[in-house]
């Protein structure tokens, strides 16, 4: 009997259903693999913004992670929305002791500008979570949280790769998708670089399209590619989930994750 790989998404739980945990177990479904979660906060969050977030303990989120590598196993993990210092703390310790690649994004703000990382867990984001990154796939925004660099144009990408490389994450997946033009992306180690791009759709329902991508580079890794092929193959499915993207409520809708399927 084939068992599918196996992914575990550390995240918040998105209740519209477009991002976090929601959009990252569609991801894995579309994608192949097993996916399994560890809710880390409960958004109350819909088309237009988010209403409320609520962490959960340490000790729920210690529980969840222990429960599933323990019995099942893992062959990649994905960290999202972590809500605060104690939290990022905690996974950052878990995911040291685990053998498998890991896929930090590390959200900070969602698209409607709602804030889902507390300000006094920046260091620790530094200082503990990126260092045991396999990827890390910061926006501009992030970047620009994390590291004090601004990007404005295609050139200050590497720029930014090399601040956030410089927190020890063996990989940078800098998403350029608020530049103007083409929708690039620059993915460096330090030593070789992969520039990612594709065209921009005109489609403003992308709710959701830094969780997938993240998600989507974990599978790949799961499935035995490497960064650069597990990023390309990333960046082919969200390009084909924005353009398939819909409206959902009053604000911006998700990106449709099942664009695959028949």
């Amino acid at each position: 009997m084939r068992i599918p790989p196996r992914v575990l998404t550390v995240a918040g739980s998105d209740s519209g259903g477009g991002a976090g945990i929601q959009a990252d177990l569609k991801t894995m479904l579309a994608l192949g693999v097993h996916g399994m979660s560890v809710v880390t906060a409960v958004t109350a969050q819909n088309s237009v913004g988010v209403q409320g977030a609520w962490p959960l303990p340490a000790e729920a989120v210690r529980a969840q992670f222990r429960s599933v590598a323990d019995d099942i196993g893992v062959q990649a993990v994905k960290t999202g929305m972590l809500a605060s210092a104690e939290l990022v703390e905690t996974v950052a310790a878990l995911l040291a002791g685990v053998d498998a690649p890991v896929v930090v994004d590390p959200v900070g703000i969602s698209k409607h500008g709602d804030a889902l990382l507390a300000a006094a867990a920046l260091d620790a984001v530094r200082t503990r979570l990126l260092p045991v990154a396999t990827v890390a796939t910061p926006n501009l925004d992030e970047v620009a949280w994390l590291t004090g660099v601004r990007v404005r144009t295609e050139a200050g990408l590497r720029r930014a790769a090399d601040a956030v490389l410089g927190f020890g994450p063996r990989w940078a997946l800098i998403k350029g998708g608020h530049l103007d033009g083409d929708a690039v992306d620059l993915l460096t180690d330090g030593t070789e670089e992969h520039w990612l791009r594709a065209p921009r759709h005109d489609n403003r329902h992308t709710h959701g399209t830094g969780c997938t991508l993240a998600s989507a580079i974990a599978c790949g890794l799961a499935r035995g590619l490497t960064v650069p092929e597990a990023a390309a193959a990333a960046k082919d499915y969200v390009t084909g989930a924005i353009a398939a993207g819909f409206p959902l409520g009053e604000g911006i809708g998700p990106v449709d994750h099942g664009w695959l399927f028949p």
